[in-house]
């Protein structure tokens, strides 16, 4: 088993991997690698043909192709060093990858590693959807795959299992091969992706959007022929004639390298646990982008590899981990909160937000942040809480923590 030694060594070659290794080649002392197991970099927007991508991070709107191309030229430019078809199947030992690809298998030893494995949606069996198993059931991955770089037509008539914002990309993708969406089926009370994405995406519907329901069986002997649908208030039960399902959305982290090196992780968001600066508990090892929480837009994650890159540059320079640290806590109806820490340095965290995931609606939700008892921050912003989307509150909510002190709970007022 050859050994190879580099300055920082970079798993997952989606938005967040190839913009913080844009960010760091050239910028420290040292090789980047980025290792990418798929045969080519960029991430989930290169099967994503539309429109969307872009406007965070690079001030653009284009593509998900387009994007890919731009984040991978932008990597290589650089200076940083792509290597395709490799898979990171383990730890060798500290900041030691066990890497395994066509040209052989060796270790890479790092002065740092990021993990920016990303995320993945949760296939049929993995939601206990009950029914036959014929052909013509997908995720939006698989869909988009399938259509985009294999260019193969999958049905004439699909229901789509969510209303995240994933499931109207999944909407373009049927209709550019000619598939009509007759159904989207929503267990929460409105569909979840943003009005600017939901309203006129409505126009490219043959069908329904099926709040408060959910999809109890789907039928066919070799080919999809129909799904049932149940009304979670009512029990009503209503069979849709369909040839194809596509199961959006209920992402996980793709977080099996973060568990098997040790990593603490939240039990919530299932990736693992970092201060504001994307640190893990592991010195020297970061985290960003989607593996951190289910899940971002790709530029949100890309903005997250262009954070991460500061702290990477520091600890290549002092290789001192911060502390003390205190544990942000999330409150119901707040499901999981990213950041999990407050680390001494005060360092703000990507974008100047705390993302959380909430389970109902408000409005213009009231926050409040307490420490030992007492309220330390208090924030409103105007924008929603809403189930089924991101939620970001402004990180000066946690301005007045104590390091030294007990656990910060973030909850509604």
């Amino acid at each position: 088993m050859s050994e190879q030694h580099v300055s920082v060594a970079i798993v997952g070659g989606g938005p967040s991997g190839l913009t913080a290794a844009a960010a760091l080649a050239g910028r420290v002392d040292g090789e980047v690698l980025v290792l990418e197991r798929e045969a080519e970099t960029g991430g989930i927007p290169r099967h994503s043909d539309h429109l969307g991508y872009g406007i965070r991070d690079l001030k653009r709107f284009i593509s998900g192709p387009a994007y890919a191309r731009r984040l991978t030229d932008m990597a290589r430019d650089a200076g940083a060093v792509l290597e395709t078809g490799a898979m990171v199947t383990g730890w060798a030992g500290e900041r030691r990858l066990q890497v395994t690809s066509p040209r052989g298998v060796r270790t890479v030893t790092a002065d740092a590693v990021v993990l920016a494995t990303g995320a993945r949606e949760r296939p049929r069996p993995a939601r206990l959807v009950p029914g036959d198993r014929p052909d013509g059931v997908y995720t939006t991955g698989q869909l988009q795959n399938l259509v985009h770089l294999h260019h193969v037509s999958v049905g004439t008539r699909a229901v789509i299992v969510g209303a995240e914002l994933v499931s109207w990309s999944a909407v373009m993708t049927l209709r550019e091969t000619g598939c009509a969406t007759v159904a989207m089926v929503s267990g929460y009370p409105r569909a979840e992706a943003y009005a600017a994405f939901r309203i006129p995406g409505r126009a490219l519907l043959d069908g329904p959007v099926l709040t408060r329901s959910r999809v109890v069986g789907i039928h066919g002997k070799h080919r999809v022929r129909a799904v049932t649908v149940e009304n979670l208030d009512t029990g009503t039960r209503t069979t849709i004639d369909c040839d194809t399902v596509v199961f959006t959305g209920d992402w996980i982290p793709d977080h099996e390298l973060a568990r098997t090196g040790g990593l603490t992780m939240d039990p919530a968001t299932r990736g693992p646990v970092v201060d504001a600066a994307l640190r893990t508990s592991t010195p020297g090892v970061f985290a960003a982008g989607n593996l951190l929480h289910p899940v971002d837009t790709a530029d949100c994650a890309a903005l997250d590899g262009r954070h991460v890159a500061t702290a990477v540059r520091q600890w290549l320079t002092h290789f001192a981990q911060p502390s003390p640290t205190v544990r942000i806590r999330a409150a119901a109806p707040f499901r999981w909160v990213a950041p999990q820490l407050v680390s001494g340095d005060r360092v703000s965290a990507p974008r100047g937000n705390l993302v959380l995931w909430v389970d109902e609606y408000r409005r213009a939700p009231r926050l409040r942040a307490v420490q030992d008892g007492r309220i330390i921050g208090t924030a409103r912003t105007p924008w929603p809480a809403a189930p089924g989307r991101v939620f970001r509150a402004p990180w000066s909510l946690l301005a007045a923590a104590d390091p030294a002190g007990g656990d910060v709970t973030v909850q509604l007022a």
